[in-house]
């Protein structure tokens, strides 16, 4: 077991000693402070009396030293002691009191790394209040989003798209826990419904608290916050350019996006990642399950950081990581699998239309819109396939689901090149979805069958539009879900 030594003591020293103790490894003080050694003996830390600047006071071995009183010079002492006595340990030491740069400077060629209480205070302010140089830049976005949620003289209503994702519930609940910082109520909600088993199953397993819009008198709110979209009416249950006060999204719009405060980031891979940014630059800890549900809305749209990552999305799934709770993530992403998106993902394959590495499949009537996006990502998964596109029809309307791997093709483009002439469509390189009213095609022949029609139909488009297919980046993605 790795011994951990303690060379001098201070009130940071007794931190640190507080922080450790349930850490594995035995732990030495060693402190000529009367004072200090009694506090540490209280403490059942094994302390030693005497010179912490004398290594014939050091035990035989250390692999962790922690250099920690308030005087700069007999920490540089110790710290050079203790380097000389044990080459291979880690030291980590504390600057002290007002340390000269000569004193700084010894501590730094000593020890392995350098803690300066107060100047991590500082850059944390500075962090919080935007404080650092990146003047209109996104370290002021957490200043700026406070500012405008603190103008709202009524409750906030935050909007996930309609049949919202992991992404999209964990953000909207983290979102209105942003807004409880300030001391501003909101409610969370989305339209449609949460099919996908996974989805439900991490609403449920969490007891994440989302209202469905049914029933919503906007009346009742002084805001509206959108997230994982940005335009209201556009994926959503709001009327069509209903006022928005917060835009909080990492899809690319493609038109204009109003809102007093409007963070879109498409570099990014998650939302989720935009709302662990503003928790933890405001200092607030999000709980387990809002932790749990952060880090899967991460891990969803990242595909497990597979797609689409970037540096700030694996930042903000480290610091999620400690918090949320593994358990309930295993349960969420090994659901019971429901006949439906067995029936559907059997008609895919079973009716694929494959030209070259391209899939095409109609699978019929549907129940369940969100199987199409499972059957997509499954058939990526045949040998020699890149892209995929499942679809079928329910309720009047065609609902089809793009993926790609592997491939410089833009699906989003491709859906909307094939299928925004007569309904929606749109998405992001890797992943679309499209949508469109059945219309006349529903009255078909006594010798030609609605599924014969759909598939003919929607199956020349996107054929015809893959021999023009536009390909990766294009730097315009729509509202419309990925699904």
């Amino acid at each position: 077991m790795a011994r951990r030594l303690l060379l001098g003591c201070s009130a940071v020293g007794n931190t640190l000693v507080e922080r450790s103790r349930g850490e594995r490894g035995e732990l030495i003080a060693i402190t000529d402070d009367t004072g200090w050694a009694s506090t540490l003996r209280d403490r059942n830390v094994a302390t030693v009396e005497a010179d912490p600047t004398d290594p014939s006071a050091y035990p035989d071995r250390a692999a962790v030293v922690l250099v920690a009183s308030d005087d700069p010079a007999r920490n540089v002492a110790a710290a050079e002691a203790a380097r000389e006595r044990y080459p291979d340990a880690m030291i980590v030491a504390h600057v002290g009191t007002s340390p000269t740069a000569a004193e700084r400077s010894a501590l730094e060629a000593a020890a392995d790394r350098v803690v300066d209480p107060v100047e991590a205070l500082v850059t944390r302010v500075c962090e919080a209040i935007g404080a650092d140089g990146d003047e209109g830049g996104t370290d002021e976005l957490p200043v700026r989003l406070l500012a405008t949620l603190r103008e709202l003289s009524g409750p906030l209503l935050v909007v996930a798209h309609d049949n919202p994702d992991p992404d999209a519930i964990a953000s909207a609940i983290g979102l209105a826990r942003v807004a409880d910082v300030v001391g501003v109520p909101a409610d969370p909600c989305y339209g449609g419904e949460i099919a996908h088993q996974e989805n439900r199953a991490m609403v449920n397993l969490l007891d994440l608290s989302l209202s469905t819009f049914d029933g919503i008198d906007l009346d009742d709110y002084d805001g509206v916050a959108l997230v994982d979209h940005s335009r209201a009416g556009i994926n959503d249950s709001l009327p069509e350019g209903h006022p928005v006060d917060v835009v909080v999204d990492h899809h690319p719009p493609r038109g204009p996006v109003a809102g007093s405060f409007v963070d879109i980031r498409p570099d990014v891979g998650a939302t989720s990642t935009l709302i662990e940014e503003y928790l933890s630059r405001l200092g607030v800890e999000p709980d387990r399950p809002l932790a749990t549900a952060l880090l899967y809305g991460i891990r969803i749209d990242t595909k497990d950081f597979t797609r689409s990552t970037s540096i700030p999305d694996f930042e903000a799934a480290a610091s999620l990581s400690p918090l949320a709770d593994e358990s309930t993530l295993e349960r969420v992403e090994s659901p019971s699998v429901s006949q439906e998106t067995l029936r559907v993902l059997a008609n895919a394959i079973e009716g694929r239309d494959v030209r070259g590495s391209t899939v095409a499949s109609c699978v019929g009537e549907i129940s369940d819109r969100d199987t199409l996006a499972q059957a997509a990502e499954r058939l990526l998964d045949l040998d020699g396939v890149a892209v995929t596109f499942v679809y079928g029809y329910m309720d009047g309307v065609i609902y089809g689901s793009a993926r790609s791997r592997g491939t410089d093709l833009d699906v989003g483009e491709l859906l909307r090149d094939a299928l925004d002439p007569v309904g929606s469509a749109g998405g992001h390189a890797t992943m679309a979805g499209a949508q469109v009213p059945l219309g006349i095609l529903e009255e078909v022949s006594e010798s030609e069958s609605l599924p014969e029609v759909v598939e003919t139909f929607v199956s020349g488009r996107f054929f015809e539009a893959l021999d023009d297919a536009p390909t990766q980046p294009t730097g315009a993605a729509s509202e419309f879900p990925t699904d």
